[in-house]
């Protein structure tokens, strides 16, 4: 349910559970994980259908996934990655699969997706590291909207915000994805890294 394309220095990784709206299942997030222990130079995230990822799957949310490290284990292992990590959203990101999209260093997105993270209504706290990189991204009073109010967030408004940081065609969302990763692919080993340890 995780499909694993590499393509030399780059890693394309494709949430593929489309009829259940790439619902996380504790094993998705393991081949996530797997998936990621050879550091790649460039790694696109995307999802198949018209949803990135509607969060934990259901009975496995009610089963404990909902408040599982492994959320912030994978969401940690993309943030540390020495090369350039995109979110190619392909439709609308929700709960706990947003933490992998704000662990990465950009984020594309197609123009209907919704990005709404409930954890208040459902009764969870986000995971530990999403509220930090959320509030780096779009302001603490922003980051309440999202995280305390459950406000649904618009693309258009999402690029404002600077949550996302380009709303692209969904016949032009890898293609971008593709090009934005071109320099890094053909710098020298550590370059990448050494500008990501210069940004901070």
């Amino acid at each position: 349910m995780i499909g694993i394309a590499r393509e030399g220095g780059l890693l394309l990784l494709t949430l593929q559970r489309p009829d259940k709206a790439n619902a996380l299942s504790r094993a998705m997030l393991a081949d996530l994980l797997a998936a990621l222990e050879d550091p790649p130079q460039v790694l696109i995230l995307t999802g198949e259908g018209r949803v990135f990822s509607a969060g934990a799957d259901l009975d496995e949310a009610r089963a404990g996934l909902a408040t599982d490290p492994i959320w912030d284990a994978v969401s940690n292992r993309i943030a540390s990655l020495p090369g350039l990590t995109i979110a190619a959203l392909n439709g609308t990101l929700a709960g706990g699969a947003m933490g992998m999209a704000l662990a990465c260093d950009l984020r594309l997105a197609v123009p209907g997706a919704k990005f709404f993270y409930p954890v208040m209504r459902l009764g969870y706290l986000p995971q530990p590291a999403d509220p930090g990189r959320l509030v780096a991204l779009v302001g603490p009073a922003r980051a309440k909207l999202i995280l305390m109010a459950g406000a649904k967030i618009e693309a258009d408004e999402a690029l404002a915000w600077g949550l996302i940081d380009r709303i692209c065609a969904p016949e032009d969302l890898i293609p971008i994805a593709r090009a934005l990763a071109t320099d890094v692919l053909a710098a020298i080993p550590g370059h990448a890294s050494a500008i990501k340890r210069l940004i901070g």
